[in-house]
C-alpha cells in the first residue's frame, strides 16, 4: 500500500511543484494556519468551594476599559474591551469600513484606520477612531492625526514581523491611489521599517512629535509582532507608549508570502506572559500602560484567556471579517469558482471577494450592506463580552481585568510552558525548574 510521507506531504509536493512551474512564491491573506499551542490549550478554574461565582443575575461584572490614560490628556473609555484591529482602506472595500465603524461604535469600543489613511465613511461611523501610523505613510497627514482619537505607531505585525505589507495593482482603485498617492493598477508593497527609525531613541523623537502635533490629546499606541516581546515592550514603554499592541503569529493580514506567515514570530499565547512580565518588572502593569492583544481571538473564552494571562484588551480582525460576512456560505459556489471554498478563502490579495469585503470592484463591494454588517459585528461583539463575563463571574471576578493567571490551568505541557500556569491537576509550570506552588507563580513574575 503507498505510504505518504511525513516530511514531504501531498501538500508539500503540490507547493515544490508550483513553485517550479512558476518561478515565484505563494502570497496570500489571513494568518497562521498551522497547529500552534492556543488558547484552547487553557482551562478556567472555576469557582466553587474555595472561591465564590457571581450570580448573573444580580451580580455586576464590569466590561470597561480606560486606553491611554499615562499622557494622554483624552484617554479612550471604552465600554467592552474588545476592539477592532488595524485593516486599511484599499485591502478591505469602503464599505467593510464602514461598516467596521458602525458596528464598534454600536457596542462602545473602537476601530482602527489600517494603512492607506482615514476614510470619511471611517471616521464618520466610529466613536472611537484609532489612526495606524505605518512606516508607508500612505495618506499620512497632520489634520487626520487631529481628527483621530488616538494613534497607533506601527513596527511590526503578527503575520509578518520584520515585513512589509503588500497591495496588488487590482485593488488599487483611483480612490486608494489618490489616497496614498500611488499610480492606479500598480503593485504597492509598504517598507518593512520607519524610512526615520532605526532604534528606540527614534521612536521616542517620533512619539513625542506626534503628541505635540496633536495637542497631547491623544493617547499614542506602540504595535509590534509578536518575537522578542519582553524586550519590545520594554522599549515601546521606554519609549513613551500610552498602550502596547502585541499581535501573535495567528493575527491576519491581507497579503504577504505564504513562508512569511508560517514561519516567523511566536504564537500569540506565548507572547502574553512575557508582555505582561515586562509591564510588571516596570511597575506599569494594570496601571499605567496598557496591554492590547490580538492574533487569533475568536470567542470570548479567548478574550477572558487574554485578559487572564495579563492583557487589558484585546483586538479582533478576521474574527470581525467573518462576522460582516467574509468566507460565507451563502457564498459557496462563486468561492467554489475561484479554487477555494467557503471557510478557506485566503486570496485577500486578488480583489475577487464575492462577499464584497477585501476587493476594490464596485460591484462586489455593492454586496455589503454596510448598516447590516455593522450590525451582524455589533452582534458578535456583545456575544463576546457576554462570554467573557460568564467567566469571570464564574471564577468570582467582578471585572473582566480581575482575572488572573491563578484562574488557569493548561492541557499540555507547551501551553503550560508558555502561558507560565500550571499544568492541570498539578502544581507544575514547565521551565520554572521547581514544582512550586500556584501561590507563589502568580502572575508569572517569580520563576519567568
Amino acid at each position: 500500500m503507498p505510504r505518504e510521507s511525513a516530511t514531504f506531504g501531498r501538500d508539500v509536493i503540490a507547493e515544490i511543484q508550483r513553485a517550479a512551474e512558476t518561478g515565484v512564491y505563494d502570497i496570500r491573506g489571513w494568518g497562521a494556519k498551522r497547529a500552534v499551542p492556543h488558547f484552547d490549550d487553557l482551562l478556567f478554574l472555576g469557582a466553587s468551594m474555595s472561591r465564590y461565582p457571581l450570580e448573573g443575575y444580580r451580580e455586576r461584572c464590569d466590561t470597561d476599559v480606560v486606553l491611554g490614560g499615562r499622557n494622554a490628556r483624552y484617554p479612550l473609555h471604552l465600554q467592552t474591551p474588545v476592539t477592532i484591529a488595524g485593516m486599511s482602506f484599499g485591502a478591505l472595500s469602503a464599505q467593510a469600513k464602514e461598516a467596521l465603524g458602525r458596528g464598534a461604535s454600536e457596542v462602545g469600543t473602537s476601530t482602527t484606520t489600517g494603512d492607506g489613511g482615514m476614510t470619511p465613511e471611517e471616521r464618520g461611523e466610529s466613536k472611537h477612531l484609532v489612526y495606524q501610523y505605518l512606516p508607508s505613510r500612505y495618506g499620512m497627514n497632520p489634520t487626520d492625526l487631529r481628527k483621530a482619537d488616538a494613534i497607533e505607531v506601527v513596527l511590526g505585525q503578527g503575520a509578518k514581523p520584520g515585513g512589509g505589507g503588500m497591495l496588488l495593482g487590482q485593488k488599487i482603485s483611483d480612490r486608494v491611489a489618490g489616497m496614498r498617492t500611488l499610480p492606479a493598477g500598480i503593485d504597492q508593497r509598504s517598507a518593512c521599517r520607519h524610512p526615520d527609525w532605526t532604534g528606540p531613541d527614534d521612536l521616542a523623537i517620533k512619539i513625542l512629535e506626534l503628541r505635540e502635533i496633536t495637542d497631547w490629546e491623544k493617547p499614542v499606541y506602540v504595535k509590534v509582532g509578536a518575537t522578542r516581546t519582553y524586550y519590545d515592550v520594554k522599549l515601546a514603554v521606554a519609549a513613551g507608549a500610552d498602550v502596547v499592541v502585541v499581535d501573535g503569529m495567528q493575527g491576519g493580514t491581507a497579503a504577504t508570502q505564504d513562508v512569511f506567515i508560517e514561519h516567523v514570530g511566536i504564537p500569540t499565547l506565548a507572547a502574553i506572559p512575557q508582555a505582561a512580565l515586562a509591564l510588571q518588572e516596570l511597575g506599569l502593569h494594570r496601571h499605567g500602560v496598557q496591554l492590547i492583544v490580538s492574533g487569533g481571538i475568536r470567542s470570548g473564552a479567548d478574550v477572558a484567556k487574554a485578559m487572564a494571562l495579563g492583557a487589558d484588551a484585546v483586538a479582533i480582525g478576521t474574527a470581525a471579517l467573518i462576522a460582516l460576512g467574509d468566507n460565507s456560505p451563502r457564498y459557496a459556489a462563486e468561492y467554489e469558482a475561484l479554487g477555494s471554498a467557503a471557510g478557506s478563502y485566503d486570496d485577500f490579495q486578488d480583489g475577487r471577494d464575492p462577499a464584497g469585503i477585501t476587493t476594490q470592484d464596485p460591484e462586489l463591494a455593492a454586496r455589503l450592506d454596510p448598516v447590516e454588517g455593522g450590525r451582524r459585528l455589533a452582534n458578535y461583539l456583545r456575544v463576546l463580552t457576554m462570554e467573557a463575563q460568564t467567566i469571570a463571574r464564574a471564577c468570582g471576578k467582578a471585572h473582566l481585568r480581575h482575572l488572573e493567571p491563578d484562574d488557569l490551568v493548561a492541557l499540555t505541557v507547551e501551553a503550560a510552558a508558555m502561558a507560565r500556569v500550571p499544568l492541570a491537576g498539578t502544581n507544575w509550570i514547565p521551565g520554572t525548574g521547581d514544582a512550586a506552588q500556584r501561590s507563589s507563580t502568580r502572575g508569572g513574575a517569580e520563576h519567568a
